[in-house]
């Protein structure tokens, strides 16, 4: 209670730095704003011809009964994953670059992933916002688009505390940013994000399960596509990896933040 009082007493500085986020995120670009667009439609783009078209991964038959299509059930995946990826990479950063400010004001070492969080979180409400239009426009609407607000909190907490953690372990050793690339390219296929889960034999399939990346792929999935509501054996998954990896990791981090300044 007391760090979450101290980081609402910060409030303005993190909105302050989410907006200097995104104001220099685009600076100088001729299409500004277009490109966070265009980034996710190129990435869907890339991955729906080789994976839908040379692969030939045939999609589920989405919850209308009628609507088949591979980009929109890649997408729905790729929602998930672009905000996990971008939040932990980001506080990677964020802290890496708030080092000149630490060391000249005090503020909650946590302020700058925090607000970090809050972009990128825009950008998937922006991507998660035209998904659920194009469904709309092919008829494949429910009640279960209202999952997916309920999601984005158990992601944001899931990748905060994971990127806390990372992001004070990179200051003390700056190997962290290197493992965590490659641990990505690896998550990424170990996430049922390109290809059907029911692909994968069945020993298989019970390890992918246990991940939790794959339960947040699942629940985008149902919210947009199959029109449905997880399971209990899913929605647990989900709220007890999400809080426990943010008590844990803003446990760490609290504990190795409190000299960080010094090594950054």
């Amino acid at each position: 209670m007391t760090a979450a009082t101290e980081i609402w007493g910060y409030r303005n500085l993190i909105y302050n730095l989410a907006q200097r986020e995104l104001r220099a995120r685009y600076k100088k670009s001729l299409l500004g704003w277009l490109w966070s667009l265009i980034n996710p439609a190129s990435m869907l783009a890339i991955y729906s011809v080789v994976f839908g078209v040379f692969l030939k991964v045939t999609p589920p038959v989405a919850g209308n009964g009628e609507t088949q299509v591979f980009a929109l059930y890649l997408f729905a995946g790729l929602v998930v994953w672009n905000y996990f990826s971008a939040t932990v990479n980001g506080a990677i950063a964020a802290l890496q670059a708030s080092g000149g400010l630490l060391n000249k004001v005090y503020f909650p070492p946590a302020c700058p992933a925090i607000a970090n969080m809050i972009t990128v979180l825009l950008q998937a409400v922006i991507e998660g916002t035209i998904l659920a239009v194009v469904m709309i426009a092919l008829g494949n609407v429910g009640p279960t688009y209202l999952l997916f607000p309920v999601l984005l909190v158990f992601v944001s907490l899931f990748s905060l505390g994971l990127g806390l953690v990372l992001s004070v372990y990179n200051v003390y050793y700056r190997d962290v940013g290197y493992l965590v690339g490659i641990f990505m390219q690896l998550l990424f296929y170990a996430t049922p994000i390109v290809y059907p889960l029911d692909i994968v034999p069945e020993t298989a399939q019970r390890v992918i399960r246990l991940n939790p990346l794959t339960q947040f792929v699942e629940w985008s999935r149902d919210a947009f596509y199959n029109l449905r509501w997880p399971g209990a054996g899913s929605t647990l998954i989900v709220v007890v990896s999400s809080v426990a990896a943010f008590v844990v990791g803003w446990w760490v981090f609290s504990v190795k933040a409190r000299t960080v300044a010094e090594e950054l």
